[in-house]
C-alpha cells in the first residue's frame, strides 16, 4: 500500500496547456454547440471546460500539444459570426419611481426639463445661448453649401480647339464643340455657358462665340486674327418694382452723360 502511495505521489502531473488563440473576431459562443465536448488525438486529450474554455492535456512523454489537436475547431462562416462579447449592450431602461429599484428619480434628477416627461430638448440646443454650430465660421465653397465652389462655365482650352480640326472661318461655339465631340456636358453642366482658356495656341482664324474669355486666351486669339464674340449672360431675376427703378436710374444717368458730352463739345 505504501509502495502504491509512493508511486502515486512521485508520478509527474501531466501539463495543462490552453488552446492557441484564434484569429476569429466574432462570438465564440455560437460555435460551441456544434463542437464536441471531448475528443482524443494521438498524444493529447482536449477537454471542454465551461462555455468558452478548453484544455489540452498532453502525455508526459511528448510534452507538447499535438498539432492536430491545436488546429482550429471549425470553419467560421456568415451563419456563425457574431459580435465580441460585451461589445453590444442593451440600453438601460430607466424606471419611473421607487418600485423600479433605481432610486427615487431613476437617474433623471429632481428638477429641470430633462427630468420631466416629453421629448426633452433637441440636439444642439444649449439652453438659449448661441449654439456651437452657429458660433463657428461657415465653410467656403461646396463644403459650406453656398454653391460658391460649383463650376460656372464649361472650360475649353485653345489646344483642344486646335486638335478638333476647325478650318479657316469656322464658328467655334458651344454647339459646334458638342457636334465635334470635344465636350459632352451632362446634368447641371448642360445649362452652363462656354469659357475659352488660354492653354495652347491656335493657328487658324475662326469666329469664337463664348460667354467669357480668359486674359491669355483673348490675347492669343486677337494675335491670331480671330473674331471674338462675347455672348450676353442670363439676367438675374428681380422684382418688377426693382426693375422699374433700375430702368429709371439708367435713363437718368444716360441723360447726364449725354449732357456732359454736349457741354464738353460746346466748350471746345
Amino acid at each position: 500500500m505504501a509502495a502504491l502511495l509512493n508511486l502515486s505521489t512521485t508520478t509527474p502531473a501531466a501539463p495543462h496547456i490552453r488552446l492557441p488563440a484564434s484569429p476569429y473576431m466574432g462570438n465564440i459562443k455560437i460555435l460551441w454547440p456544434s463542437l464536441p465536448s471531448l475528443f482524443v488525438s494521438k498524444s493529447c486529450l482536449v477537454l471542454r471546460r465551461g462555455p468558452q474554455r478548453a484544455m489540452v492535456v498532453c502525455s508526459a512523454a511528448t510534452g507538447a500539444p499535438d498539432p492536430e489537436a491545436s488546429a482550429p475547431l471549425g470553419r467560421f462562416r456568415l451563419n456563425n459570426l457574431g459580435p465580441q462579447p460585451g461589445s453590444k449592450r442593451k440600453n438601460k431602461r430607466k424606471g419611473r419611481g421607487i418600485a423600479a429599484g433605481q432610486g427615487n428619480s431613476c437617474g433623471f434628477g429632481m428638477r429641470g426639463q430633462k427630468s420631466r416627461s416629453g421629448p426633452g430638448v433637441r440636439k444642439g440646443f444649449e439652453g438659449g445661448q448661441m449654439p456651437l454650430y452657429r458660433r463657428i465660421p461657415k465653410l467656403r465653397g461646396i463644403a459650406g453649401g453656398m454653391h460658391a465652389g460649383l463650376p460656372k462655365f464649361v472650360p475649353v482650352n485653345l489646344k483642344d480647339i486646335e486638335d478638333a480640326g476647325f478650318e479657316e472661318g469656322d464658328e467655334v461655339s458651344l454647339e459646334s464643340l458638342k457636334a465635334k465631340g470635344l465636350i459632352n456636358p451632362s446634368g447641371r453642366e448642360r445649362r452652363l455657358p462656354l469659357k475659352i482658356l488660354g492653354d495652347g495656341a491656335l493657328s487658324v482664324k475662326v469666329n469664337v462665340k463664348a460667354r467669357a474669355f480668359s486674359a491669355a486666351a483673348k490675347e492669343k486669339l486677337e494675335a491670331a486674327g480671330c473674331t471674338l464674340t462675347a455672348l450676353p449672360g442670363r439676367k438675374k431675376w428681380v422684382k418688377p418694382s426693382v426693375a422699374k427703378n433700375l430702368a429709371r436710374a439708367e435713363e437718368y444717368f444716360a441723360k447726364k452723360r449725354a449732357a456732359a458730352a454736349a457741354g464738353g463739345g460746346g466748350s471746345e
